[in-house]
């Protein structure tokens, strides 16, 4: 019998509430463009905040392939796309339709290209605008997925992971997990590395990211081949055995080649001979492969269990996620203009998002009908789900 994973489902809880803090502090860091800055703000946030934010995404899709490896049965690649299609286009229809317009409402209240008065804004935002340039993100098309944009590519990862399946379960297919999961030692911290200083040599100059998938070629190699790393390791014992053996040597490398990389994007012009670009690059992709598995071995020796708090976290990730950034963006609309000090307002923000995310969660799971408009399976009782599932064999980590 296969041993329970509990360390898989309490890192995406821990990946997702890293998320909301980061969305958090996008509200108060200097210089960082968002959809509304506090009066607040602090140029030393800009250093944690870019030390998270070189592999906070990579983790989470890294750890949606390892959801889709005990998901996809071998022969079950349609089945496995109808189950995902419910989990992830659902609540990204939902999401944008109910949950995000807050967001470019407030936006473009501080760019001035709305005037207050949501209804009235809603009107304008389904109808397809126009308007101005800069209005909000999205102004172009009238629409934006905000932070729900990962859904969207998800689910594309995951189509083209079904039609892929036949050839990952391929010979070929079989032996390039086989020679991925076989590394070990300093191979295992370095060779994974290199598709993607590959991908950002090659295309991040030409491809920026604009969050509309369609022309996110850089984002979209480097996110689809961690996916697909998650994909491939999720049920090798020796992968995982190798990861929690080199937990301490690769958090040392990681760091040996982050305090470098912060050093020369502190102290290096923007204008850069393409050496120092490369070297700049080289060190910011070890250090993101180096992280992730320092992440993956430390959560295997560390949440390897069956905390009591795992049940209930593993059911409010995919609700709290949806509703983070709407909370955030709302509730500084209201706080900002009261100058309330940035202690007091950083605070009453954070606690407005948590208890927001809480209530919602709190009814959303006690009503069968909104369940999958959040990402939730229907309950199968006719009361509230106050029963959910603990930690299951080798499924830990589905709702990703």
């Amino acid at each position: 019998m296969e041993p329970r994973r509990h360390d898989l489902d309490a890192l995406r809880a821990l990946a997702f509430a890293l998320l909301i803090a980061y969305h958090l502090c996008m509200l108060y860091v200097l210089d960082w463009d968002w959809h509304i800055k506090s009066s607040y703000l602090a140029e030393w946030l800009q250093w944690p905040m870019l030390f998270v934010n070189r592999w906070r995404m990579d983790l989470i899709f890294l750890i949606s392939g390892v959801a889709a490896a005990f998901l996809l049965k071998p022969g079950k690649a349609w089945t496995f796309l109808h189950q995902r299609n419910k989990r992830l286009l659902i609540p990204l229809v939902f999401g944008c339709l109910v949950i995000v317009p807050i967001q470019p409402y407030v936006q473009g209240i501080g760019t001035g290209a709305v005037q207050p008065g949501f209804i009235k804004f809603l009107g304008d935002y389904f109808s397809g605008g126009p308007w101005p340039v800069d209005a909000f993100d999205g102004w172009e098309d009238s629409f934006t997925w905000n932070h729900l944009w990962y859904l969207a590519y998800l689910w594309m990862y995951t189509a083209a992971l079904a039609m892929l399946s036949p050839l990952l379960n391929s010979r070929p297919g079989l032996a390039l997990r086989a020679r991925l999961t076989a590394l070990r030692g300093p191979w295992l911290m370095i060779l994974p590395a290199l598709p993607l200083l590959a991908y950002t040599l090659l295309l991040q100059v030409r491809f920026p990211d604009r969050g509309d998938f369609v022309h996110d070629w850089y984002r979209n190699a480097m996110y689809f081949t961690v996916f697909v790393y998650g994909y491939l390791i999720a049920k090798d014992d020796g992968f995982w055995a190798e990861a929690l053996r080199l937990r301490k040597a690769s958090l040392l490398g990681a760091l040996a080649c982050v305090v470098p990389y912060l050093a020369l994007v502190a102290t290096l012009p923007d204008d850069l001979p393409y050496w120092q670009q490369a070297t700049v690059w080289t060190l910011r992709n070890l250090y993101v492969w180096m992280m992730l598995l320092a992440i993956l071995g430390w959560s295997h020796a560390l949440l390897n269990k069956p905390f009591r708090w795992l049940p209930w976290a593993k059911e409010a990730v995919y609700p709290w996620y949806l509703l983070h950034q709407s909370l955030i963006v709302l509730l500084a609309y209201w706080l900002v203009p009261l100058r309330l000090g940035g202690t007091l307002e950083a605070s009453l923000v954070l606690a407005g998002t948590i208890a927001g995310c809480w209530l919602v969660f709190a009814a959303v799971r006690r009503i069968r009908w909104l369940r999958p408009l959040f990402g939730l399976k229907p309950s199968a009782g006719k009361g509230p789900a106050d029963h959910p599932p603990v930690a299951i064999r080798h499924h830990a980590v589905e709702g990703s």
